[in-house]
C-alpha cells in the first residue's frame, strides 16, 4: 500500500488535550463520546458522564448527559444538571434511553436540534429521535429504527423532498447471512417512517477500517455531503480505532464521490491509550464550516476523556476526492 494512503493526520490535536476529563465533574470516572453543535454562537457538547455509583455496566443508569458550553471552543462550562438521564419509567414501553453516543443535527431551515440516541431493552439496541430548541429540555419523539442500529445520523436538510440518514446496523456475531459494521442509507417523508434502505459502504477499504465502520451526521459543502467515518481494525494487541472521511453526492446520497484511504487522526496521545478502552479515538459528530474552512472534532479518547482536533474542511474534502480516484 502506498505511503500516501497511510496516515495524513490533517487534524491537529489541541495542545491542552484532553480538554475534558472526569476530574472536571465531581464523582465522575469517565466522560464518553460527545455530541457537538454550535448554539447561540457557542460550541455546545452533549457530554455523557459516568458516575462512581457502583459496579454497573457502561450503559447503565449511572450515566447522565450534560450540556457543556464554550466561547473559545476549548474551555467548557459543564451544567451540573443533566439534560438526559435514565428514567425509572421507560419512555417507550420497555425501551430505556441510553445516555451515550448522541448524534446532533441542526436542520438548516429550522431553529431546532434533532438528537439521535440509543435505546435499549430486551429487544436490542435501537435509535430514538429527540429534539430540543433551547438545550434546557427535550422531547423524545419516537423510536425510528429497528434493532440493532447504533444511532442513525440525520442529514441537515431534505434532498428532493425527503429526509435522509446514515445507518449503522450492528450484529455482535456475524453469520452467513448478516454482517456488522456496515453503513447504510435510508429516507423518510416525515422523520418518523423510514424505508428505501440502501447499502452504502463496507469495512475493509483502507488499512484502518478492516473490522467495522460508522458515520457522523453529514455537513453540506459545495463538493458534496461530508461526514467523518470511524474505522476499527483488529490485531494481536486488540482493536484500534481511527477516523477518516467520506463524501456523498449532493443530489443522490446513494453515490459515494469521495473516500479517504488515509486516516485523518488515530490514537497517538497517552489519553488515547490510558483509559477504560485503550487505543480509541471516536467521533459522534464534528463542527464544519466551508466559508471559514474550519473542521473541529471533539472526539472520545479511550472511552474516558474528550480531546479536540482541528484542521481544514476543504483539505479533508479534497483528500476524500483525490484518494477515491
Amino acid at each position: 500500500m502506498s505511503e500516501a494512503y497511510f496516515n495524513c493526520e490533517i487534524l491537529k490535536r489541541h495542545p491542552s488535550n484532553p480538554i475534558i476529563t472526569p476530574a472536571q465533574f465531581p464523582g465522575a470516572y469517565a466522560v464518553f463520546n460527545p455530541g457537538q453543535a454550535l448554539f447561540n454562537g457557542k460550541t455546545l457538547l452533549l457530554l455523557p458522564i459516568a458516575h462512581n455509583a457502583g459496579d454497573r455496566s457502561r450503559f447503565g443508569q449511572d450515566i447522565t448527559a450534560h450540556v457543556a458550553l464554550s466561547s473559545d471552543g476549548v474551555n467548557f462550562d459543564i451544567s451540573p444538571e443533566p439534560l438526559f438521564k435514565r428514567s425509572e419509567t421507560p419512555p417507550f414501553s420497555t425501551v430505556h434511553e441510553q445516555c451515550i453516543d448522541f448524534r446532533i443535527t441542526k436542520m438548516l431551515d429550522e431553529d431546532v436540534y434533532y438528537i439521535m440516541h440509543p435505546g435499549c431493552g430486551p429487544w436490542g439496541t435501537l435509535g430514538i429521535l429527540a429534539r430540543t430548541a433551547d438545550w434546557k429540555s427535550f422531547e423524545n419523539i419516537e423510536i425510528v429504527s429497528l434493532p440493532d442500529n447504533r444511532v442513525p445520523c440525520l442529514f441537515p436538510e431534505k434532498i428532493k423532498g425527503k429526509y435522509y440518514r446514515l445507518d449503522r446496523p450492528y450484529r455482535v456475531i456475524p453469520n452467513d447471512n448478516h454482517e456488522f459494521g456496515n453503513i447504510w442509507l435510508a429516507s423518510s417523508p416525515d422523520l418518523l417512517h423510514w424505508g428505501c434502505h440502501r447499502p452504502l459502504l463496507k469495512p475493509g477499504y483502507s488499512h484502518w477500517s478492516g473490522s467495522k465502520i460508522g458515520p457522523t451526521p453529514p455537513v453540506k459543502t459545495p463538493e458534496g455531503w461530508f461526514c467523518l467515518v470511524h474505522g476499527v481494525v483488529g490485531s494481536c494487541a486488540g482493536s484500534r480505532y481511527a477516523i477518516g472521511g467520506m463524501l456523498l453526492d449532493l443530489e443522490n446520497p446513494e453515490r459515494i464521490i469521495g473516500l479517504s484511504k488515509s486516516a485523518f487522526i488515530f490514537p497517538t496521545e497517552p489519553s488515547d491509550f490510558i483509559g477504560r478502552v485503550p487505543n480509541v479515538v471516536f467521533p459522534a459528530g464534528f463542527i464544519g464550516d466551508w466559508e471559514t474552512d474550519d473542521l473541529r472534532l471533539y472526539y472520545g479518547s479511550s472511552d474516558t476523556y474528550v480531546g479536540m482536533a482541528s484542521g481544514s474542511l476543504r483539505d479533508a474534502v479534497r483528500i476524500c476526492i483525490d484518494e477515491f480516484k
